[in-house]
């Protein structure tokens, strides 16, 4: 998709006032892939020099919002966590060519918001944290089930950049299951839930995405009954907030999204008994 509207590409490393019409260049996946009228100038992040995934002292990972999902993926082949699993699983949910993979960030999927983006479900899923950058130089955090707040919708200010995403060692540390649903056999997630049991005080975490319009992260001090489980989930997803496109109906997404919590809850309670 040729941008037309745009007449200037700035390089991120030469800081300049942001200005109406401004937007961030990450991969472009997505940026080129439909018309951005609004859009005058991008500021491209691509020569910005981030690590794309470091792993702290305390266990923690960074994940830079420059980092492709191939660099993503390679790196979580070799690492050593409980959870390891589930970055490559997140990764295949793109069901992308690897040319996509090769371009597409982990910043650009958190940034569009969208129900189905799969490196908020894995974020979101491991209790991440985003780091903001004002255009003053100003820094917050948030957390990714705290960033998106609807379809498309983010807590982003104007000019405010993804700088990278924060993993705790203790969620890395958690045994994960992982479930996803499409119409298609090559389509966008409809559904996709994570669930992570934690070795430490035996707490479980349900993650729901893609078929709501924003992330759903349910803790419980110890693995729930099926019955509290269905409750919990109804208590906390209102019926609007069940997403609604070409991709699933409401009711469709509702009934898997219990199904495979279900089906979770079982798989994580028997791996606690062992």
């Amino acid at each position: 998709m040729d941008l037309k509207t745009v007449v200037e590409i700035r390089d991120a490393r030469d800081p300049a006032p942001w200005r109406p019409g401004d937007g961030w260049l990450g991969g472009g996946t997505y940026l080129f892939s439909e018309p951005q009228p609004h859009l005058r100038r991008l500021v491209d992040l691509s020569r910005t020099g981030w690590t794309p995934v470091q792993r702290h002292p305390d266990g923690s990972l960074e994940i830079a919002a420059t980092c492709t999902i191939a660099e993503l993926s390679a790196f979580a082949k070799e690492l050593a966590a409980e959870a390891a699993p589930l970055f490559e699983q997140c990764c295949r949910a793109f069901l992308a060519s690897f040319k996509i993979w090769n371009m597409a960030t982990v910043g650009g999927n958190l940034g569009n918001g969208l129900p189905a983006g799969p490196m908020i479900s894995l974020t979101a899923g491991l209790d991440g944290e985003c780091l903001l950058i004002a255009q003053n130089g100003a820094r917050r955090r948030v957390r990714v089930v705290d960033f998106i707040t609807g379809a498309g919708r983010k807590v982003l200010a104007d000019g405010e950049l993804i700088r990278s995403v924060y993993l705790p060692a203790r969620a890395l540390n958690c045994r994960t299951a992982f479930r996803q649903a499409s119409l298609y056999g090559l389509g966008r997630s409809g559904v996709l839930v994570i669930g992570t049991l934690d070795p430490l005080d035996g707490s479980l975490a349900l993650t729901i995405t893609a078929s709501t319009v924003r992330p759903f992260r349910l803790w419980f001090p110890l693995p729930p009954t099926a019955e509290a489980l269905r409750s919990a989930i109804g208590a906390a997803v209102a019926d609007d907030e069940w997403f609604d496109d070409i991709h699933g109906l409401p009711e469709w997404r509702r009934h898997m999204t219990f199904r495979y919590a279900e089906e979770i809850r079982r798989e994580l309670a028997q791996q606690e008994a062992r």
